[in-house]
């Protein structure tokens, strides 16, 4: 057994142990799988936050619970792979999902069928999905932060005319955000996508 005057204080967690240098610091064994791991493949510790939290910021704050682990930005090109399939009624649809270090950051659903007004709800709803769809997809993969604003947000982009379902629940929800007329006026003045 080695006495504990043997050991010195981890640089990392501040407890005696034995240490083993890295980059000119002292870890112990705890600290040391820690730190190779944000060193040789942080998005394996991003994707480990994410299952183990709800959420990488404190809720009242806003503060980031852990910096080095920082959503991504989304980039303004990405690259996609477009499949074609068709629905149960020989529809044709196009269906393009944009990928990030190859894990699927947004997905987009399409038809050349879309000034067909009977087809106009259905793609008010697949819209929809492929919105919401695309920020779970980024929260999983870039670590982007969800809420009830941006997921009202999507909702909101979704819909083709009033009453339609996007448009229903975007009128829902917006009665649980403490300013909603804030959101409505951000889409309305900076957002071009709606």
């Amino acid at each position: 057994m080695i006495s504990s005057e043997n050991k010195e204080v981890c640089d990392g967690c501040g407890k005696r142990a034995l240490l083993q240098d890295m980059q000119g610091n002292e870890f112990c064994d705890s600290c040391g799988q820690l730190a190779r791991i944000i060193q040789t493949d942080p998005q394996l510790l991003r994707k480990i936050c994410t299952l183990i939290r709800s959420d990488l910021h404190k809720a009242d704050s806003g503060e980031q619970v852990c910096p080095a682990i920082a959503p991504l930005d989304l980039p303004e090109v990405l690259d996609a792979v477009r499949y074609r399939t068709r629905d149960r009624e020989l529809n044709t649809w196009y269906v393009s999902v944009s990928e990030l270090q190859g894990n699927p950051v947004e997905i987009f659903a399409s038809t050349a069928f879309d000034r067909d007004h009977h087809l106009q709800s259905r793609i008010s709803n697949l819209t929809t999905i492929t919105r919401l769809v695309s920020l779970v997809l980024r929260h999983v993969f870039l670590g982007e932060v969800l809420s009830l604003e941006k997921t009202i947000k999507q909702l909101h982009r979704s819909s083709r005319q009033k009453n339609d379902l996007p448009d229903m629940l975007t009128r829902v929800l917006s009665r649980y955000v403490r300013n909603p007329e804030k959101i409505f006026n951000d889409l309305d003045e900076n957002d071009l996508d709606l």
